[in-house]
């Protein structure tokens, strides 16, 4: 039988109700005659609670028992999905990671998925089981500990599933009905897109798009996984959706797929900084050790012999990166006048493949902040998008105006 993957967010299975709705969906593809893997999150609000139990027990906590509190979520939803799907007369077994077994790295509440072994699973399919419903987000050690994935470690688990399963799909339900232009919350006019490549995907979910996790994607344009976005809320067709797939499968498309956004950032500057070779490394690896996770960077022309280097952060690691600069000036590996933090920044990024073949996408940007007054602090490019920093009172502005100035209001 051909495998298909569903995946059901937090907010899919948060009750008992919603729960009934997505294993009512399950049922509808075992009856079209797949062998279907669920994945599923732990009910919405369930894991922030557990997290909270675990900080209020031990503030210095041991990372192996965090994974250990945290992952029980997903399998509490396993567990009822199963039962539901039984009640359903559809046959259907929940499992946990070790049981699969998904086989992670030992970094604890940070692990990355090293192999699905797919024989346990496809031996039962094989003696009649129809639906294999796994906790998402959660593996096993080569300790044989159990490990979580990191937030949004759920989609990362249903892309590898249909990976190592060789999944005719994968189909992602969510509490949107797929990906937009931008976020409709922002600008009214956003449009749902029908299909949107792997890379463009992977660029707006770095960029602050929050509707699928970045791993997820990057592994299913590795493996090439149709991935496609649904609403557990929606009655679906066949053709409901968003589809992520190769570029190749998209036969018309805007200059500019979407604007992302990230509202809290933050823009830090190292002021007069000696100007000479290995001082990037020496500032970025100081950066690294103080576990800032570090975006656009900017370095200005040199004079006599000093220079300035800024970059761009979350607007809550700024303490860690001034003590991780101090720490670096104490122990005299850099050496400079002042560091200056502006944290009321936000970052919007245009993305496109088709910036690949036309030109001016960046001048009609920037042209159209101009005319609304707003002032670009730092740009960065790539090869399909381009990212500016800009004061966050800003941001809402920037957004609907370069939406309405792209057009993407309209289909190709």
């Amino acid at each position: 039988m051909p495998v298909l993957v569903m995946k059901f967010g937090g907010t899919s299975v948060a009750t008992l109700d919603r729960i009934r709705r997505a294993a009512k969906r399950v049922g509808v593809e075992v009856a079209k005659g797949y062998d279907v893997i669920v994945i599923v999150s732990a009910m919405s609000g369930k894991t922030n609670e557990l997290v909270g139990w675990v900080n209020e027990t031990s503030a210095m906590y041991d990372a192996r028992e965090y994974d250990a509190v945290v992952s029980s979520g997903e399998n509490v939803t396993a567990g009822l999905m199963a039962l539901t799907l039984q009640e359903m007369d559809v046959p259907a077994r929940s499992w946990q990671g070790w049981q699969v077994p998904v086989q992670t790295t030992a970094a604890h509440s940070a692990a990355r998925i090293e192999d699905i072994p797919p024989a346990n699973i496809m031996a039962k399919f094989a003696d009649g089981m129809k639906v294999a419903v796994v906790a998402g987000f959660q593996g096993v050690s080569p300790e044989g500990r159990i490990t979580t994935l990191g937030r949004g470690g759920s989609d990362t688990t249903a892309v590898a599933f249909a990976a190592a399963f060789g999944a005719e799909r994968c189909d992602i339900y969510t509490d949107v009905d797929g990906v937009y232009t931008t976020d409709p919350r922002v600008e009214a006019k956003a449009r749902k897109l029908d299909k949107i490549s792997f890379e463009e995907m992977l660029e707006l979910a770095s960029l602050g798009a929050k509707v699928l996790q970045t791993r997820s994607v990057e592994l299913a344009m590795r493996y090439k996984v149709k991935l496609r976005v649904l609403s557990s809320f929606e009655e679906q067709s066949d053709e409901a959706g968003t589809l992520v797939c190769d570029e190749e499968e998209i036969m018309e498309s805007n200059v500019v797929a979407g604007v992302a956004f990230s509202r809290d950032e933050a823009k830090m500057t190292l002021v007069s900084v000696a100007d000479r070779p290995g001082i990037a490394a020496s500032i970025f690896t100081a950066l690294s050790d103080g576990g800032v996770n570090v975006d656009m960077i900017v370095q200005n022309i040199s004079e006599e012999g000093r220079t300035d280097m800024t970059w761009s952060c979350p607007v809550d690691q700024v303490k860690h990166a001034q003590a991780a600069m101090q720490k670096a000036a104490d122990d005299g590996v850099i050496n400079y006048h002042e560091l200056i933090a502006d944290e009321g920044v936000a970052k919007v990024s245009v993305v496109g493949i088709g910036m690949r073949s036309h030109t001016g996408v960046a001048a009609k940007m920037f042209k159209v902040l101009s005319d609304e007054g707003i002032n670009i602090k730092v740009i960065t490019t790539s090869e399909i998008k381009i990212s500016v920093l800009i004061d966050r009172k800003y941001m809402e502005l920037a957004v609907q105006a370069l939406h309405d100035a792209f057009e993407l209001d309209k289909a190709a």
